[in-house]
């Protein structure tokens, strides 16, 4: 069963509720329902009967491709979450460098070259890899009264060559980082990977080979027996819903294009809005309903799908899309 996170007027997590309750709170005015990216939720509109919270642990399962998180207490499994990690970043910073490189052989305005990794700083791939698992972590903290966190740890492989273990170095900083932001959050655990497979094997649960798959088995598992691990309560999983989050990906304007246009007029290509509408935001159409924004061209704007992400139309006018929320991942719910 998924349960609706419940927050008082000060914007409190309170501890979550079941849906035929929540349901009761808002017809009868007790509470307000409201979205919060992808996550349905309610807001108390009186002083709530007691305010007793039960310690709430968020299992982390980090990746290279699909992420886990679980939030969860003694008593229930609130939310199972299977992410896409942020892998676009590297190629990203790659074009970037290689444009910036070739303007420096034309007599173009270009900045002197910096060196920002001689200071001690992370590749910009690796920050981003982190960064977005603690936005997932500081949206959790929005919904639930979390007060710990159990993260299974990776390692680099080192194999005490110089040159070899150099280029593993940016994961171990990413992660001594992601652990010192987190830790003001809240209290961090670590678990070996050999020890995640312990707690497995002895609960009688098998992981799933296929990592691309959607299913709780993929890597759910691993974050769930993390949480269980610190929290306690059960032996078995007792709620295997998940949400499943893919982050958008935003084009920032480009200075130059990759190819130089006809008659030397160069093309408008990325930004974050579009005639109005942030890129990224939740909207409703008249035609294709609840959607989010896209790219512009020619003062229309393009529609994509909460679902899959893709496109439904590039034609539609801003005047028939109604704002509801910003927004900046796509979500949907797997039974």
């Amino acid at each position: 069963m998924l349960f609706v996170p419940v927050i008082d007027l000060n914007q409190k997590p309170l501890m979550p509720t079941t849906p035929n309750r929540a349901a009761t709170w808002i017809r009868s005015g007790k509470a307000t329902p409201f979205w919060k990216h992808g996550v349905f939720c309610v807001r108390l509109n009186v002083e709530p009967s007691a305010r007793m919270i039960q310690p709430v642990t968020i299992g982390i399962d980090p990746g290279s491709k699909k992420e886990a998180f679980t939030a969860k207490s003694e008593a229930h499994t609130y939310l199972n979450i299977q992410t896409d990690a942020v892998t676009w970043v590297k190629d990203a910073v790659k074009r970037r460098r290689e444009m910036r490189r070739a303007r420096r052989f034309r007599t173009t305005p270009c900045r002197r070259p910096r060196f920002n990794l001689s200071k001690g700083g992370m590749p910009p791939s690796t920050k981003a890899r982190w960064q977005w698992k603690l936005r997932i972590c500081s949206w959790l903290m929005k919904m639930f009264p979390i007060d710990s966190f159990v993260v299974e740890d990776i390692k680099a492989r080192t194999t005490g060559k110089k040159r070899w273990d150099r280029s593993f170095s940016p994961l171990e900083v990413g992660k001594q980082w992601f652990y010192g932001e987190l830790s003001n959050l809240g209290t961090v655990k670590t678990k070996q990977g050999y020890e995640t497979k312990e707690l497995r094997d002895s609960a009688g649960l098998k992981k799933s080979r296929n990592k691309m798959a959607e299913i709780f088995e993929a890597h759910c598992i691993d974050s769930w027996i993390l949480a269980n691990s610190w929290i306690g309560g059960h032996i078995l999983p007792d709620n295997k819903e998940m949400l499943l989050i893919t982050p958008l990906r935003f084009h920032r304007r480009q200075l130059h294009a990759l190819q130089p246009s006809k008659g030397g007029i160069r093309r408008p290509y990325g930004s974050t809005h579009s005639l109005g509408f942030k890129r990224g935001s939740l909207v409703k159409h008249s035609t294709f309903g609840l959607s989010y924004i896209g790219g512009t061209s020619k003062n229309r704007i393009s529609l994509h799908s909460l679902a899959d992400g893709q496109r439904l139309c590039q034609n539609a006018n801003p005047m028939d899309c109604k704002f509801l929320a910003f927004n900046s991942w796509r979500t949907r719910l797997l039974p």
